[in-house]
């Protein structure tokens, strides 16, 4: 009887070492490169039908993680221009050399098949809802903000951010910060906004109906073909707008020419890429922009001082939820300016967060902080911020 109750409870001890084994973590990384070995960027990397995996840096390079229980998965490897990508985790890993060549798609699209430039954009607007994922969802994401006065480095924060969101199609919905973390902060200027900085990803996206002022003008901007591309085996695009009142502002959109999907977005210095979910839809993979604010917009008494003051930011998109009993958003930080964001520093969070690389953004910044005060970085937020 008493062999039988020790074999039982091995049993069950076994079961749980194993469970645990199971989800112990498994870095995958790399680089993507063309076929001249040339670093491509904001490439989608990942397991999509688990929505697990992220996007290239501006060097191509990319990291993630995942469990024993994907090794046997498919890597899936898209980007705009390219042919599209897979191989099964386990080879990968089997891999001595962590690359992944792409090769380039040949694009000549029929001039008889293409719509009038201002046709595409109308189309896509049309769209968003069939190529968005438009039912209630979650979104979760690394956000980083940045403050650079006379070109130095003087301000870092990350957020994970969590987001109910209903797609382009719509407005956000609740959002909480969830972690945050902050370097120290050398600004001259520390402007107190209302608002958390996570405002702009939406606010500058031309085909978000709270950015409607952008979004009807969309009709009245001048718009052509500068160039095609591909993204999964679909011919695309790339369409360039004017706006006829006001000379600077161009948005540059990457239209699908079938499924009228809008794979990527530039607009000024913002930037957003866009990668297929399981459902076949789209959902935000990166995003980032850098702001320079106006010298008459700063306050008289630093002007002397103060020449240039520029705000930039960055986000990777680390989760999509779309079951809705899995949906929760607690609604924190959204009316506070991110630099006073009072979160309790979780070391714990952050150490076991599966972080990109090093982004050219995040190094400079980076470098730029730890010259400044002569104190790595991870060491400043060990000081400046509350346990």
């Amino acid at each position: 009887m008493k062999n039988a109750r020790f074999l039982f409870l091995l049993a069950i001890l076994l079961s749980s070492l194993n469970g645990i084994s199971q989800q112990s973590k498994i870095e995958i990384n790399g680089i993507i490169l063309d076929e001249s070995k040339t670093p491509v960027p904001f490439v989608s990397v990942g397991i999509v039908e688990k929505y697990i995996g992220t996007a290239s840096t501006e060097d191509g390079e990319f990291s993630f993680l995942v469990t024993k229980n994907e090794l046997q998965d498919s890597l899936s490897i898209s980007s705009l221009g390219f042919n599209s990508y897979k191989i099964k985790v386990a080879d990968y890993l089997k891999q001595e050399k962590k690359e992944i060549v792409l090769t380039e798609t040949v694009t000549e699209l029929d001039a008889v098949n293409i719509l009038k430039p201002a046709e595409y954009v109308n189309l896509a607007k049309k769209g968003l809802k069939q190529n968005t994922i438009s039912n209630f969802h979650q979104v979760e994401l690394l956000y980083r903000s940045a403050t650079t006065e006379n070109g130095k480095a003087k301000f870092l924060v990350e957020n994970y951010i969590k987001i109910e969101s209903r797609g382009l199609a719509s407005y956000f919905g609740e959002i909480q910060v969830a972690e945050s973390r902050k370097s120290a902060d050398y600004r001259i200027w520390k402007p107190d906004s209302k608002w958390h900085s996570i405002n702009i990803l939406a606010q500058f996206n031309p085909l978000r109906p709270n950015n409607s002022s952008h979004k009807r003008n969309l009709k009245k901007f001048i718009w052509k073909k500068i160039g095609d591309s591909s993204y999964e085996g679909e011919d695309v695009v790339i369409l360039e707008g004017h706006n006829p009142k006001k000379k600077w502002e161009k948005i540059i959109f990457y239209i699908g020419i079938d499924s009228y999907k809008v794979y990527r977005i530039e607009r000024g210095n913002s930037l957003y890429i866009y990668k297929n979910h399981e459902s076949g839809k789209l959902v935000l993979s990166y995003y980032k922009h850098d702001w320079n604010l106006s010298k008459n917009r700063i306050p008289e008494e630093h002007r002397s001082i103060l020449k240039e003051t520029h705000f930039k930011a960055e986000a990777f998109v680390y989760k999509v939820i779309t079951d809705k009993k899995k949906i929760k958003v607690s609604p924190y930080g959204i009316n506070v300016d991110i630099g006073m964001i009072d979160i309790p520093y979780n070391s714990d969070f952050w150490n076991n967060l599966s972080a990109p690389p090093d982004t050219k953004f995040y190094k400079r910044i980076k470098d730029g902080l730890e010259s400044l005060y002569g104190v790595p970085l991870e060491r400043q937020y060990e000081i400046v911020n509350k346990k």
